[in-house]
């Protein structure tokens, strides 16, 4: 299957349409694809649908994703990055942690981090938040994820030293394809 659209398209000099499976783009290519279609991943920290395609078709740039994160959960562990990130609050409220220090963030907030900049996300108050995160792919496996009592106390972060972020992130779960969240329905009358 390709992206929304009648037919796939082949410009003369231009690039290929990508192909879409089970709503991940798994060709190199452009595409269209509602965060609808797109694969939801589940688990018990958060839904997340990543955009950045797999196989020849994964964004090596730049990093793209929603995130539905339902009250006191977080969005990622206690971490920093190489690249840059920013963080779009699109619905709900927020507890930023970032660089040892809590701000509240409420819908249409953004988070700027430069590279390096320790932060995470958990949702607040008595609705799931969602938000759209968008992050530069600088150095694979730059992630370090240092321990932090304010994200700790949020269960956002890894307790000790001794815990690797892998062993911690695997305490939510095992991320499983399902349906994104019924918001989506309700937000277009669907």
């Amino acid at each position: 299957m390709y992206g929304r659209g009648s037919e796939r398209q082949i410009g003369d000099d231009g690039v290929n349409e990508a192909r879409i499976e089970d709503g991940v783009p798994t060709t190199e290519g452009w595409f269209v694809i509602n965060a609808r279609e797109a694969r939801w991943m589940h688990n018990d920290m958060r839904v997340v649908c990543k955009f950045g395609g797999e196989g020849p078709a994964h964004f090596d740039d730049l990093g793209i994703g929603l995130y539905w994160i339902e009250p006191s959960r977080p969005m990622t562990l206690y971490h920093h990055e190489a690249g840059q990130e920013e963080f779009l609050v699109l619905r709900g409220r927020c507890i930023l942690v970032i660089e040892g220090e809590e701000r509240t963030l409420e819908a249409w907030d953004l988070v700027h981090c430069p590279p390096g900049t320790a932060h995470t996300i958990i949702a607040d108050g008595d609705e799931p938040a969602l938000i759209l995160a968008v992050g530069a792919r600088r150095e694979r496996g730059s992630a370090r994820y240092p321990v932090e009592p304010a994200a700790v106390r949020h269960g956002a972060g890894v307790p000790d030293e001794q815990t690797s972020a892998r062993g911690h992130y695997a305490t939510f779960g095992t991320p499983q394809p399902g349906p994104p969240p019924a918001f989506f329905d309700a937000a277009t009358g669907g």
